[in-house]
């Protein structure tokens, strides 16, 4: 399953694992202080311990999660001497982990090693172009009232961009029949 970040929560992930599906799904980036360095801690550099309810930050404190998912780790950043790179709130590094945190964890350590970068970064251009193609003018908004007539109209568009694109390619009719060189 090749898909772009929009797809790439974790309850999608889980979802298409227990349909038997191989997803290469670039993951969501994660989010990075604008009032830190270039060198600041992500999530990915805290260690989490999903069975017994614990993470430990790169400096070695660990605190318990939260049944709401929240590991806090407050007076503990106090004195720190790697607080610059990992927080700039004086309260203290928090941590807020969803429930499908570790199919996320999975999916950015893979990508990272270039596990699916190679088939995503082969078959996105094309997708991403075909959707390009399709909302061109004024195609971005229905034209129509009812589901039932814009999904005629849209139908007949991608058949248009679909016939234009065989074309392209060299579509011809040769001995009574429809082929591709």
């Amino acid at each position: 399953m090749l898909a772009d970040s929009a797809y790439g929560s974790g309850e999608v992930r889980a979802a298409l694992a227990h349909a038997g599906h191989r997803a290469a799904i670039k993951p969501i980036p994660l989010r990075r202080n604008p009032k830190l360095g270039a060198d600041q801690f992500t999530r990915d550099d805290f260690i989490i311990d999903h069975a017994a309810r614990t993470a430990t930050c790169p400096s070695g404190h660990t605190v318990t999660i939260t049944p709401a998912g929240r590991a806090t780790f407050g007076a503990r950043c106090q004195g720190c001497p790697l607080r610059s790179r990992c927080t700039a709130r004086t309260e203290g590094r928090a941590l807020t982990l969803g429930a499908r945190d570790v199919e996320l964890v999975v999916a950015r350590r893979a990508w990272s090693n270039g596990d699916f970068a190679h088939d995503y970064r082969h078959c996105r251009p094309m997708v991403e172009r075909s959707i390009a193609w399709l909302v061109t003018k004024g195609n971005r908004r229905v034209r129509y009232r009812g589901v039932e007539r814009n999904q005629h109209g849209l139908a007949t568009r991608v058949a248009a961009i679909n016939l234009r694109r065989l074309l392209n390619l060299g579509l011809h009719h040769h001995n009574g029949a429809w082929a591709l060189p």
